[in-house]
């Protein structure tokens, strides 16, 4: 069975077309491109992209004269896109090769006063074990963090607050239950019944100014402490 023929790469067909040029050194339209392609390999849909990708290389050069474009590329031309290109790239190869030298040197001179000796190992060694030292101090002071003076009054801020808030509920209570009695006279046993079920008891009142001193909660937390 015979294989079927492989069609031309992109830059195949780049340099088919460009062959048209060099070979007339004539102008031509796209239309006239799309017949003379064929007859060189590139088929006729994609001669308009090949050579667009031609024009934006600057390989091939088009211009509008009256209503229609047309398109031309001289052997010159191409020379000289080329060694621009040429130069650019030397021009690239050139900074890029300074670039690196400046690195070397850079890092020829990060390397002074870091030799291997001695006493860079002892210094070395040193510094690890400062750095030891400090971790096992901070987990240490993390024992101790319950009694830090600006942690226990935050504490006792929040129960004075716990505290005025409770008893601020337990007016409203006392204030619900009375507009209770004064509205609905007749339910005062239904809901007395009521009262005692959500826990509103005859001794339930106002806390006292604290149910536990915090002078005593600091010396149990004292008590508690690592030594």
């Amino acid at each position: 069975m015979q294989s079927k023929k492989r069609g031309l790469s992109l830059e195949e067909k780049r340099e088919k077309l460009l062959q048209i040029f060099y070979e007339s050194q004539n102008f031509f339209l796209l239309k006239e491109l799309e017949k003379l392609g064929p007859k060189r390999g590139v088929i006729t849909q994609s001669v308009k992209d090949v050579l667009q990708s031609l024009v934006d290389d600057d390989l091939v050069s088009k211009d509008k004269i009256g209503t229609s474009v047309y398109f031309w590329s001289l052997p010159s031309c191409a020379g000289n896109q080329l060694r621009n290109v040429y130069r650019k790239l030397e021009s690239d190869l050139q900074s890029s090769k300074k670039r690196l030298m400046e690195l070397v040197n850079q890092n020829d001179a990060l390397k002074k006063g870091r030799e291997e000796s001695d006493e860079r190992e002892e210094a070395l060694a040193e510094l690890r074990a400062i750095e030891l030292k400090h971790n096992e101090l901070k987990e240490e002071m993390g024992q101790y963090t319950e009694n830090d003076p600006a942690a226990f009054d935050a504490m006792k801020k929040a129960i004075e607050v716990a505290h005025a808030a409770a008893n601020r509920w337990t007016d409203n209570i006392f204030t619900l239950r009375q507009w209770c009695s004064n509205n609905f006279p007749q339910a005062k046993e239904q809901l007395e019944h009521l009262y005692n079920e959500i826990g509103i008891t005859e001794d339930f009142d106002y806390l006292e100014s604290s149910l536990v001193p915090i002078s005593s909660v600091g010396d149990q937390k004292l008590e508690g402490n690592p030594n």
